[in-house]
């Protein structure tokens, strides 16, 4: 069992932890402790794992179905040494949602899949040579606008869920701001989640929530599972995703190392394989594809508890809620007003967090290298610039994201020719420091 990472020793008396310590992933607390803690992690997934299949018209039951045998997968893979719960990721909402205008859920899911290939195949060269050479294909100035531009492509799609009910949506905004900076602690960083709990109630009240499916559903019964299908034409939109997903993952490992003070250095081609491995089993029968989550990260920061043991309870809870039809039919009813107010900060904030790695990273846009890569490729995946060739249609996260490899790469390279290439990828002020 200790291959499976399920062999956990019991932390101090089991019972607490002191000052200045943490409970370890090989760790635990006592049972009922940990699975306290295992719950929690489930209520900090619960609004953003269920956005992603709401928002692109999926079984949210089948998203949670994967997402627990996911994060089960993760943990296993990675030996009990990483903490991680595998929930739905927003980099794969536009991408879904652009491929189902096209090929249907069916070409969306063969997308989900292929990028889950990608991602296991860079997982097994990261395993075999080291994380190294990420930064050197992906530095942070291209990382982080590939990661803005998938965000802020999927602006026009809140503003039409947004219109649906305006009074609504922006109820709901308003409560996921207030509850932002109101509270600390685990309520502020589940604002997501009780802003939409607010505007769903507030949906109910003006009668914009259907209640008839949950009404015919089940209490208990199998997920609705779907197989998918492959087109070519799918290719540049998923791709692309895989940049994003392996500067998640690589993210997730650093934080919990320096979170707990363990050398993780060694799981970050498996924590790669084993997400996705989880986002090709998850496109293989109907789910979302997955990451590793930052909400969750936030509960281990409050609790002290890095245990895996706590990660396994999320797993199992999660695939027994998956058994509820009535559940998922539940969740399903989340009005367009509701999706509107709640995009608006999500997408936003996707957008955001690829401006905080070039902070984060002193990006310098001085360096016209730098400037010309974010401002060329923003540009191109914001407006959705769309190139046809064939039967096969790059839109524009596809050509956003190749745009800023190409620009970077080949700008770097002329300077190397002509000799004006300078040392400046961070600001000069702060790298002397």
């Amino acid at each position: 069992m200790s291959l499976l990472g399920t062999r956990w020793t019991l932390h101090g008396d089991g019972r607490s932890v002191r000052p200045g310590e943490v409970v370890a992933p090989q760790e635990r607390l006592g049972w009922p402790i940990t699975v306290g803690v295992g719950l929690q992690h489930v209520v900090a997934m619960f609004g953003a794992t269920f956005l992603v299949p709401i928002l692109t018209h999926m079984p949210p039951a089948t998203t949670l179905f994967f997402s627990g045998i996911g994060t089960m997968l993760f943990l296993v893979i990675t030996r009990g040494r990483v903490p991680s719960y595998l929930g739905s990721s927003f980099a794969f909402i536009a991408p879904i949602l652009a491929s189902q205008q096209q090929f249907g859920v069916a070409g969306a899911l063969g997308g989900v899949v292929v990028a889950g290939v990608v991602l296991a195949a860079v997982g097994g060269v990261v395993q075999a040579f080291g994380a190294h050479w990420i930064n050197v294909v992906m530095p942070p100035v291209v990382t982080g606008t590939i990661v803005a531009l998938i965000g802020l492509n999927l602006a026009p799609a809140a503003k039409q869920n947004f219109d649906a009910a305006p009074a609504t949506a922006l109820i709901t905004l308003l409560a996921i701001i207030l509850v932002s900076v109101l509270f600390r602690g685990i309520l502020g960083r589940l604002s997501i989640l009780v802003g939409v709990v607010v505007g769903y109630l507030v949906a109910v009240w003006r009668g914009e929530v259907d209640f008839s499916k949950i009404d015919a559903a089940a209490w208990v019964g199998l997920p609705t599972f779907q197989t998918p299908q492959f087109h070519l034409g799918v290719l540049g939109l998923f791709v692309p995703v895989v940049l994003v997903l392996v500067a998640e993952n690589v993210g997730h490992v650093k934080s919990v190392a320096a979170m707990t003070g363990q050398d993780l250095d060694d799981m970050a081609g498996r924590a790669l394989m084993a997400d996705g491995a989880a986002t090709v089993l998850a496109g293989l029968g109907g789910g979302s594809g997955t990451t590793t989550y930052a909400e969750n990260i936030g509960v281990m920061a409050a609790t002290k508890v890095y245990s895996t043991a706590a990660y396994w309870v999320a797993g199992v809870t999660a695939l027994l809620l998956s058994f509820s039809p009535k559940f998922g039919e539940l969740i399903a009813t989340v009005p367009a007003g509701v999706l509107g107010g709640a995009a608006t900060m999500l997408y936003g904030m996707i957008g955001v967090l690829g401006v905080k790695i070039w902070v984060q990273n002193r990006v310098n846009f001085s360096n016209p290298v730098n400037l010309t890569t974010a401002a060329v490729a923003l540009i191109v995946g914001i407006a959705d610039y769309t190139w046809k060739v064939g039967e096969l249609a790059f839109a524009g996260i596809a050509l956003g994201s190749a745009a800023a490899l190409v620009v970077f790469h080949g700008m770097t390279a002329l300077a190397r020719w002509r000799g004006t290439a300078t040392d400046d990828a961070v600001e000069p002020a702060r790298r002397a420091g």
